[in-house]
């Protein structure tokens, strides 16, 4: 059986145990233990095997990339086609989720005393996301640039980790060949090396994935949908649309992809994303998946993924723009065209700035509502469902990145993207039917290695 089929049948079976569990059995102490002493424990050792890996990775893959294109004026042409795709394709995002709330008015469903109730129920838990958010200014921008990189990396900071793999990855192409070889060499042994440690981490996927969707079931149900089910439907809705409609005619017109292609090339990556509802967790099986799946070059998929896994945020910024106006519908709080077109530019902002892991979006809300006169802790109100459906965006977050990786490379019209109406996997077996040169120093890359979601053991 497929490693794929396998974390598909953990998916489904954490799900049905978990809703079971909470629907028969939901205030038992077996369960309360269940979820503490063996569900959650097997999945974090899963997600946290994934996060050991980002930060080298990053590091290795971006520099390679970076050195790859071998001089400064390719590098600021596929950087300045990177950045433009990632905020397009964002306020499209946006745009899409907030059309839909105002046509649906989720807000107008959820009377007072339910509104009451959820405070309550999660009120304790907004001043931990609150102290979690900062304001994104003018301060951002100059933190990117870590003053200790090492520290930088130690506390998850993945702007300033991307900034300095760029620096890094720019100043090599301005030593002599002769003198970056080895550097070049070593970082493409240490992703080789990091590519093993992934391996090792997927074998673990389908009971990490099992464990992880237990305790969100087994916790929360699905009752609570019942309550937000508007404000659930807008969501799911937005993200179904942006990724069918839109990034599938990205991908036809400016990928020169078959989008049926693209999604089923790209659906190892999606489960991934889905299952652990980090980006970051998400970029190894991402990068593989554009490589050796999408047929992108590595140079540009080592450029893209690390920087969308940050900045490239689809799914997050259309969940902020629907949260913060169904919670404005909520209170009563009028926001016209000028207050939404503000909510539009902070949801973008906002999605570059956020976090690549799980509930990384929710500090960036509460600073959204405050700004256009929403009450912050309103948040409380969808907490109850974010879990469930930071999965769901999650997965959106990464098609994004995949999308962008696509575009990149055909309009840089290497060898190794898949031609238009031609199978993906045609495309790479006889890419690698090819004899490979030798690494030049001005034109390295990271080294493809299997994915383990392409394993049949």
């Amino acid at each position: 059986m497929k490693l794929t089929t396998k974390i598909v049948i953990g998916l489904v079976a954490g799900a049905i145990a978990g809703s079971a569990a909470n629907a028969f059995a939901r205030d038992e102490p077996w369960v309360t233990w269940v979820s503490s002493n063996v569900a959650n424990p097997v999945g974090q050792v899963f997600l946290r095997l994934l996060f050991l890996t980002v930060v080298p990775l990053v590091f290795a893959s971006l520099t390679l990339g970076v050195a790859g294109f071998g001089n400064l004026r390719q590098l600021g042409r596929v950087g300045v086609k990177t950045i433009s795709y990632f905020l397009v394709s964002t306020a499209l995002s946006t745009a899409v989720g907030l059309t839909l709330v105002n046509l649906v008015a989720p807000g107008g469903g959820i009377d007072v005393a339910t509104r009451e109730e959820l405070l309550a129920t999660y009120q304790t838990e907004v001043g931990g996301v609150q102290s979690s958010g900062t304001a994104f200014g003018i301060g951002t921008f100059v933190n990117m640039i870590p003053r200790n990189p090492i520290q930088a990396a130690a506390s998850g900071d993945m702007l300033a980790v991307i900034v300095f793999s760029l620096i890094f990855g720019v100043a090599l192409t301005q030593v002599p060949s002769k003198r970056t070889q080895t550097m070049l060499d070593l970082l493409g042994t240490l992703g080789d090396v990091v590519m093993k440690i992934i391996e090792f981490a997927m074998r673990l996927a389908p009971y990490g994935v099992f464990g992880l969707i237990f305790v969100v079931t087994s916790k929360f149900g699905w009752h609570i949908l019942g309550q937000l089910g508007w404000y659930v439907l807008v969501v799911l809705l937005g993200l179904t649309f942006h990724a069918s409609v839109t990034l599938s005619l990205l991908v036809r017109v400016f990928g020169h992809m078959n989008p049926l292609s693209f999604w089923k090339s790209a659906r190892a990556a999606l489960i991934t994303a889905f299952s652990t509802s980090s980006s970051n967790a998400t970029l190894p099986t991402a990068l593989s998946v554009a490589e050796r799946q999408l047929g992108v070059p590595a140079n540009i998929a080592g450029f893209v993924l690390p920087l969308g896994a940050t900045m490239n945020m689809n799914g997050t910024a259309l969940y902020e723009g629907v949260t913060v106006l169904f919670l404005a519908q909520v209170f009563g709080v009028d926001l016209g065209i000028g207050q939404q077109l503000v909510v539009l530019l902070l949801s973008v902002l906002g999605a570059v700035g956020a976090a690549g892991v799980p509930g990384g979006s929710l500090p960036l809300i509460m600073i959204v509502l405050a700004t256009v006169g929403v009450p912050a802790e309103g948040i409380a109100i969808i907490l109850g469902v974010d879990r469930l459906l930071d999965m769901c965006r999650t997965t959106l977050n990464v098609a994004g990145d995949l999308t962008a990786a696509v575009f990149v490379a055909h309009t840089e019209r290497h060898s190794g993207m898949v031609p238009d109406g031609q199978a993906p996997h045609a495309a790479v077996s006889a890419a690698s039917s090819m004899p490979s040169p030798a690494p030049e120093a001005r034109n390295v890359a990271v080294r493809s290695v299997p994915t383990p979601m392409d394993d049949d053991r």
